[in-house]
């Protein structure tokens, strides 16, 4: 018992806060941080913002109240149409021109040892709660289907080849990218992710 209501007071503490920092702080948030800290960004996690519940979403946020949502890593662990359902939340709260920059595991990379460890039920750290696997095309069309205009930036195409544009990681840092995954060196990339910016009209 008490061990319940302990539990439900550090998740309303967590609530509070980030509330609090919603309040006084720019509106740029990180979906599923995990813990991770990212610089001029508000952190979030399930407890506090469960992204497939509007409601949650109207505790904090205003429609269109937004600049930019990063989420690395989080959408491969829900189903194909609550990946849709939770992209429109982010796109019903960002404002004109507000950008959601989103990462996941590429279902397209030539690496065998990769697929296995990030394909749903696969060998790698939380790959038993992955459900999609997603490629450029798929993630796109998803986020299309909920209103954005999306552009990718990282990704395997289905001939096994990388591409990649330029971005600023001040719009946005993903870890686990080409560019700043500690495990892609002396020109070998074996992990990247889809890396894709999906802006609100």
């Amino acid at each position: 018992m008490q061990f319940r209501k302990a539990r439900r007071l550090r998740r309303l503490l967590k609530r509070l806060r980030l509330f609090l920092e919603i309040r006084l702080r720019q509106s740029r948030i990180v979906l599923g941080s995990g813990g991770v800290r990212v610089p001029g960004w508000i952190m979030t996690d399930i407890e506090q913002l469960d992204i497939l519940r509007g409601e949650d979403w109207a505790v904090y946020f205003r429609p269109a109240s937004l600049d930019a949502i990063l989420a690395e890593h989080v959408w491969e662990h829900l189903s194909e149409e609550d990946g849709v359902a939770a992209a429109r939340h982010c796109f019903r709260h960002l404002r004109p021109g507000g950008r959601l920059r989103i990462a996941v595991p590429d279902g397209l990379h030539p690496d065998p040892q990769y697929i296995d460890a990030v394909r749903p039920g696969g060998t790698g750290p939380g790959a038993g709660d992955h459900k999609v696997l997603y490629t450029c095309r798929s993630l796109q069309e998803a986020l299309e289907r909920a209103g954005f205009h999306a552009r990718p930036l990282e990704y395997f195409d289905e001939g096994g080849f990388f591409h990649a544009t330029v971005w600023d990681p001040q719009d946005g840092m993903i870890r686990r990218s080409a560019r700043f995954d500690d495990r892609n060196r002396n020109g070998e990339l074996r992990y990247t992710s889809i890396v894709m910016d999906a802006m609100k009209p």
